[in-house]
């Protein structure tokens, strides 16, 4: 089921509307909209997109394979499909921890996963995910917005877009439960933002260099601190200091 909306607060949320008043959506069910005046990025934080220009979009899957200590393999799964349908377009792209799509030090999308649960295992996730697409002026707070048109020079049709990023993650996620998270792990690694050397950083203690070491299934950051010390994350724990 795929649903076009012009105006909504959240699709996250219309999602979530629809499976309470459903016994079950269909897996892999979409909505997108042209205007969603309350999108939501993770942990509250809000999510800019001057409509008709962006593609804001949440759909349903029912991970009910995956242990909740592994959940974190879902952001990875999201992330890593966009990561590859924006390498068909242009270069520089990575993912920045937990889920945030740059290029180079400029934010492209947004990943917003909220996993419902039934003991250890997911009874569902719901995914939003927001992407600058034909927007070339940001008026909010955001530190470091970016579009394709901005670093493309090119309009995109958003629903062909839409509809590429969708079979890539279909394709995906068919592999994960075939093969499990393995490989998706490795190209989540692989291509994560200032994975390779050391960087500033901020905790609750303050300003620290720091190098990735790696990122658990349950999604903490770990870093080797210049110290040679090990230090774990979880999300909104730590700042990334960008210059």
């Amino acid at each position: 089921m795929k649903i076009y909306l012009e105006e909504v607060e959240s699709t996250n949320q219309y999602i979530r509307e629809l499976c309470q008043k459903q016994e079950e959506l269909e897996e892999g069910s979409l909505v997108w909209c042209r205007k969603q005046t309350k999108g939501r990025g993770q942990v509250g934080n809000s999510w800019e997109s001057e409509e008709d220009k962006n593609l804001t979009f949440s759909f349903i899957l029912y991970p009910e394979f995956i242990h909740i200590n592994e959940q974190f393999i879902i952001s990875e799964l999201i992330a890593i499909s966009i990561l590859e349908e924006l390498n068909n377009i242009a270069s520089e792209f990575s993912i920045k921890w937990p889920n945030d799509i740059y290029w180079k030090n400029k934010k492209i999308a947004g990943i917003l996963i909220e996993n419902d649960l039934i003991g250890a295992q997911i009874k569902q996730t719901i995914i939003g995910v927001g992407l600058n697409v034909n927007q070339t002026q940001f008026v909010s707070n955001a530190p470091n917005p970016v579009s394709l048109k901005q670093i493309t020079g090119k309009n995109f049709i958003l629903e062909e877009l839409l509809d590429s990023i969708m079979s890539t993650i279909y394709s995906k996620y068919l592999q994960l439960i075939s093969d499990g998270n393995e490989d998706i792990h490795k190209l989540y690694m692989n291509n994560l933002y200032r994975k390779d050397n050391f960087y500033t950083y901020r905790d609750k203690n303050g300003l620290f260099e720091a190098k990735i070491i790696s990122v658990e299934p349950s999604g903490h950051l770990i870093l080797l601190d210049s110290d040679q010390k090990k230090r774990t994350y979880a999300f909104k724990e730590i700042e990334y200091i960008l210059q």
